[in-house]
């Protein structure tokens, strides 16, 4: 089976890794000529850095980066990662080329190839398969496309789908810089009547700085300069924390977008080609990676010949609904912190303040933001489980099911990896429970999830 993906980014990336790993070919189709340096995206949540575990590479990716277990918000709402259940409770912060660099040096390690400065103009889809064009090249044959090439998608324009939503903040600034006198929480955020900032940390001498202000709202396409950022900065904080050196300056705006189906025959869409909204929460980067998660197995799946009917119908079911739950948090965080007036301000501190003293508006909380409380109706996230010599994290590193339980069943050779355990619980290759139930059971629901034996 032969797949093609558009655009190099982390979903890409990540999707190309698994199938390469799993034998399938795969080409990766990316716009940019070189590699990009500087991006948006900073953080990689405790979600993620589970699906990277699941992979072997989450000691390096966090290496790259500073673990934050503390997030303060508006001064003064506090949440506290340290509490989630997983092996990582914090959020990484390090720069998106930093995940681009692990994740592309493991899918070229894999076999995948990567094709750059082709930007896909045109897609035709039959019955057989599909055919990608580019600028240079006169079609890309596949069987199967995955369209995870930004927000302004080529796949998705060649389909003709529609990306319906809003601007939901205009104006945002984003800068790069080195600080003399830095904040002294790991993550900084605040907001006043009229001024919006946020300052992180990267670890290595960097500070990513995100400000808004209401006052100014301008074209994206006027020039941006680091007297502007450091006004807003102070007006929002009282200070500028000494921002000196700057190595990046950019003007955007945040858009609230879903592609409605993010299957079109044998074309499918994922991360900001699928979904964009604010980069409150730090969600973006995350949710495309769990879309790619999510997706490459399945395929996989399909090229090995024993896919369960719908299975790939299944996508659009599971990840459509987390891209949308993903908006209306996202959507909200950035709208409280831009609430205009001192009363509302102060209602919203209070109010917060007192829900998350209570455990579990706390653990939804934390756990909605993170990824670790999101679940799939049918199959639930999986916590990592300790088995003596591995654990069921480690043992999803060769990308199959695994089966825990007391017995290995027969004919599943190369479908899924078998470990002792002292009940049944069937876990698939995302990381999420596909089956728990009893060994009289287990015959019908590895059929209906892995296939027949043999």
């Amino acid at each position: 089976m032969k797949t093609v993906i558009a655009g190099a980014g982390p979903t890409g990336l990540l999707l190309a890794g698994d199938l390469a790993h799993a034998g399938v070919d795969v080409t990766v189709l990316e716009r940019r000529d070189g590699e990009s340096n500087l991006t948006r995206a900073f953080a990689v949540h405790a979600r993620t850095l589970e699906q990277f575990d699941a992979r072997g590479i989450a000691e390096e990716v966090i290496a790259t980066g500073t673990p934050v277990s503390h997030l303060r918000l508006f001064n003064r709402i506090a949440l506290d990662l340290g509490g989630l259940p997983s092996r990582y409770p914090f959020v990484l912060i390090t720069p998106q080329y930093n995940v681009e660099r692990v994740l592309e040096e493991r899918a070229l390690k894999a076999g995948a190839r990567i094709v750059r400065g082709a930007a896909v103009s045109g897609i035709e889809q039959d019955a057989d398969g599909v055919d990608v064009h580019t600028e240079d090249v006169p079609a890309y044959r596949a069987d199967y496309v995955v369209g995870a090439d930004g927000a302004h998608s080529g796949v998705r324009r060649a389909l003709g789908l529609e990306f319906p939503g809003q601007a939901v903040v205009r104006s945002l600034m984003l800068a790069d810089v080195r600080l003399s006198d830095p904040p002294p929480d790991a993550i900084t955020v605040t907001a006043v009547g009229s001024a919006f900032a946020f300052v992180a940390p990267f670890g290595d001498g960097w500070y990513r700085v995100f400000a808004w202000n209401r006052a100014n709202q301008v074209p994206d396409s006027t020039p941006l300069a680091l007297d502007e950022v450091r006004d807003t900065v102070r007006q929002a904080f009282g200070t500028d924390f000494g921002m000196g050196e700057c190595r990046w300056l950019s003007r955007f705006h945040s858009d609230e977008r879903q592609v409605e189906r993010y299957r079109t025959g044998r074309v499918f869409l994922a991360g900001d080609a699928a979904h964009v909204h604010s980069p409150a929460g730090g969600q973006g980067m995350n949710t495309g990676l769990q879309d790619a998660a999510n997706l490459s197995w399945k395929l996989a799946a399909t090229a090995g010949g024993w896919a369960p009917d719908g299975l790939l119908d299944s996508y659009q079911e599971e990840r459509h609904a987390v891209g949308r739950l993903v908006l209306r948090t996202s959507g909200g965080i950035i709208r409280l912190a831009l609430l205009q007036s001192r009363a509302a301000r102060l209602g919203r501190d209070a109010l917060a303040g007192l829900a998350l003293h209570v455990p579990a508006v706390m653990r939804k909380a934390t756990g909605t933001v993170s990824g670790i409380a999101i679940d799939y109706p049918h199959a639930p996230r999986q916590e990592d489980i300790d088995l003596g010599p591995t654990r069921l994290y480690e043992l999803l590193r060769v990308g199959r099911h695994v089966l825990l339980g007391p017995s290995r069943p027969e004919g599943y050779d190369g479908r899924i990896t078998h470990a002792r355990y002292d009940r049944y619980v069937l876990v698939r290759p995302d990381g999420h429970t596909a089956w728990t139930g009893t060994e009289g059971d287990l015959p019908v629901a590895l059929r209906a999830h892995v296939g027949s034996p043999g």
